[in-house]
């Protein structure tokens, strides 16, 4: 298993695509990423992020990719974003709508949230992997944008925090599923739980392995 240690020596993400966009005369470039799209339970939550142009703060250079962070480092993180940025808007979707729509499309969804709740519009989006058509804002989909994009990372690190913390409230409502430790991803623990006692109200139900578990 990587260590954070280790992980710190990956190239950091760069302001590089917003400053491509700034000299063409965008202004508000948010970055947009999820977290939970691959989760077997809870919702799938999205970040939008607008940092400021002329964005030099120092702890911006210990910003990655929310899965390179121990759980520590992301609380930091998301902390200083939250007090830095322009502006953030999330959008969180819940399990029952992603067996409605699929989960690509609750992801979308999501992201469209999330750039509705910033607090002023951006004139550009940066999103990781997507784009989104319902959305008349220019944007551009990033490969790995949460790698490479320092506002698509920082929205990565508000996603991820947020969705662990919805999580942690769900483990107390319900319990034995220990959804605070695996935060509804497909692990070992969780598929014993699963099996021990079927889905929960928060469990996709049209996700294959819970599927399974109803039979």
């Amino acid at each position: 298993m990587k260590t954070e240690t280790s992980k710190s020596m990956f190239k950091p993400p760069s302001f590089v695509e917003e400053n491509r966009l700034i000299s063409q005369g965008y202004k508000l470039i948010a970055g947009i990423d999820e977290a939970g799209r691959g989760a077997l339970a809870g919702p799938v939550v999205a970040a939008a992020v607008i940092l400021p142009q002329s964005a030099d703060f120092s702890w911006l250079q210990q910003v990655r990719d929310s899965k390179e962070l121990s759980p520590s480092k992301r609380d930091f993180l998301f902390d200083l974003i939250q007090k830095e940025a322009v502006a953030i808007g999330t959008g969180i979707i819940a399990s029952q709508i992603i067996d409605s729509i699929g989960i690509l499309n609750a992801t979308k969804v999501a992201m469209n949230e999330a750039v509705e709740q910033l607090n002023c519009a951006p004139d550009f989006l940066l999103i990781d992997a997507l784009t989104i058509t319902k959305l008349p804002t220019a944007q551009k989909g990033i490969i790995k944008g949460d790698k490479l994009c320092l506002s698509i990372s920082c929205a990565s690190i508000i996603a991820k925090v947020t969705r662990d913390r919805i999580m942690v409230e769900f483990n107390d409502i319900f319990p034995g599923y220990a959804l605070c430790q695996h935060k509804g991803y497909g692990t070992r623990q969780h598929f014993t739980c699963l099996q021990q006692l079927g889905p929960s109200p928060i469990h996709r139900y049209s996700f294959a392995p819970v599927r399974k578990a109803t039979r």
